[in-house]
């Protein structure tokens, strides 16, 4: 079943992290000091990731050089889901094209912090770490045949690169939900 991102406050900081990659060493939300930062939630084995994921890592390498740091974060019970335990993480990566950092939530604990509920859910963020972009990547899905090209998460890394706002609406992300290990799922959010 599909799940809807939330819409987390424009305005919300960036919440702290530090994990592990897949290719081994530790990522920072302090290292990154690109003028804008892009958080994106993932997995391998979700049918809506795999519809994206080449389109995502050709547009993060793209958006790379106009200054926007990508960080991907897998947040996935790897022992109910081990498609998105490292080996297959580490396949996707290269499948996908995907340059950026790639991470592991194993306690779960970021995937909680950032309110994220799907995966692919997408998370843009100003030179100042406050959200300026919660939505969709595109219109395509896996069972449409609009074509993968990240026109909503485009508009919104150009707008934030320029220090402009993201016009709303924001779309909210659609895929599948967050795969919480058992007794580990979040309290319901609500953001009135």
């Amino acid at each position: 079943m599909a799940v809807s991102s939330f819409l987390v406050p424009l305005g919300t900081p960036a919440p702290d992290f530090s994990l592990p990659s897949v290719a081994g060493p530790e990522v920072k939300l302090a290292d990154v000091s690109a003028p804008a930062l892009l958080v994106v939630f993932l997995s391998n084995h979700c049918p809506y990731v795999r519809h994206v994921e080449s389109g995502l890592g050709a547009f993060a390498a793209e958006y790379a050089d106009k200054g926007l740091t990508t960080i991907g974060i897998s947040s996935n019970d790897v022992a109910n889901y081990p498609d998105d335990d490292v080996p297959g993480l580490a396949q996707q990566a290269e499948r996908a094209g995907f340059t950026f950092p790639y991470l592991l939530d194993g306690s779960q604990d970021v995937a909680k912090a950032y309110n994220a509920a799907c995966t692919p859910d997408f998370f843009l963020y100003d030179a100042q770490r406050r959200l300026v972009y919660r939505g969709a990547f595109g219109e395509a899905r896996p069972k449409n045949d609009l074509p993968v090209t990240g026109d909503l998460l485009r508009a919104a890394a150009d707008a934030a690169l320029r220090g402009e706002a993201v016009p709303e609406p924001h779309v909210p992300s659609l895929g599948c939900g967050i795969k919480w290990r058992p007794g580990n799922e979040p309290p319901p959010v609500s953001f009135l």
